[in-house]
């Protein structure tokens, strides 16, 4: 059983198979790939270690009291956070993204054990494009911990979408009551939605976008991962996270991973104009780039080689 629990799915293990989303090499069993071909997700358990988790725990919080400031790095609240309430730490803290600059934090993205996995999707020369260490706070009663419904390939320039995939590690034990991720099997095989800001009474957190028209019909699964565990997932597939019904804070580290080869797009006059709208101000704040920029060129200033050689991006 890959995923653990009462979760089946079946299985296409003959010799007519094409597999689109997976590279030939002998690190993944035939099992596992068809998972992926079919699902566009995998579990890996036990991957990364505690040691290594505890040391991008205690960087997390040195970020959290100002002892260290990355260049580059954004630092984000709950909307429903008064600002009267922060208070240096972690509990002011939702989520960090682009932590390139953060050498601790960024062997995440090198770890060997990770990038064993991410070549058999983007193939050998590999790009770390998008950093996060996501710390989901105990919800306010709003619902505001939440992530909607939507596709990672929303927020990248970057094409072919299946030379991309996104590595996502449990840093504790995360269930429903904390806010696990929900994906939609086998979403990952259509195209990439519009996507916009859900109407949620209670306020909802910045590029935290939804898909409106998915079919509610489809199943879902909830990922109960234990502290190491790894879930490897395709761009277009459709996922989210619950709300955080606990009095603690989930923390996961991530990190989403291009071939090399792959090229930059420009997303005018597409479903992704909204991400480059709000992208622009961040990146002049960020890297003091004009604010008319495209998400490309936001994207060239936190992309990072992580193994190989440098191609396209």
């Amino acid at each position: 059983m890959l995923l653990g629990g009462d979760f089946s799915v079946t299985l296409i293990c003959n010799s007519f198979f094409s597999f689109r989303y997976t590279r030939d090499n002998n690190v993944l069993s035939l099992e596992q790939r068809t998972f992926y071909e079919e699902n566009g997700f995998l579990i890996i358990r036990n991957l990364v270690s505690d040691a290594d988790i505890e040391r991008f725990r205690n960087e997390f919080e040195r970020i959290c009291k100002g002892e260290v400031k990355p260049q580059g790095m954004m630092i984000m609240r709950d909307v429903s956070i008064a600002k009267s309430e922060f208070i240096p730490g972690e509990k002011m803290v939702s989520k960090i993204q682009d932590f390139q600059e953060d050498e601790e934090l960024f062997r995440y993205c090198t770890l060997p054990e990770i990038l064993k996995y991410v070549e058999c999707f983007t193939g050998p020369d590999i790009m770390a494009i998008h950093t996060m260490l996501i710390n989901k706070p105990p919800d306010s009663g709003k619902k505001t911990s939440r992530h909607p419904l939507h596709q990672d390939l929303q927020y990248f320039p970057i094409r072919p979408s299946n030379n991309i995939v996104g590595a996502w590690t449990a840093m504790e034990h995360i269930d429903r009551n904390n806010g696990c991720l929900c994906v939609l099997p086998g979403s990952h095989k259509g195209d990439l939605k519009p996507h916009a800001y859900p109407k949620w009474e209670g306020g909802v957190n910045i590029m935290f976008y939804g898909i409106q028209d998915y079919d509610k019909n489809c199943p879902r699964v909830h990922l109960v991962m234990e502290k190491g565990d790894t879930v490897f997932f395709h761009p277009l597939l459709i996922h989210g996270s619950g709300w955080n019904r606990t009095q603690g804070y989930r923390k996961a580290i991530s990190c989403h991973f291009a071939g090399a080869d792959c090229h930059y797009i420009d997303v005018k006059g597409t479903s992704q104009e909204i991400t480059e709208r709000d992208f622009s101000p961040i990146g002049k704040k960020l890297y003091g780039i004009p604010d008319d920029t495209r998400l490309q060129d936001v994207l060239r200033f936190r992309v990072r080689l992580v193994k190989g050689k440098r191609i396209n991006l």
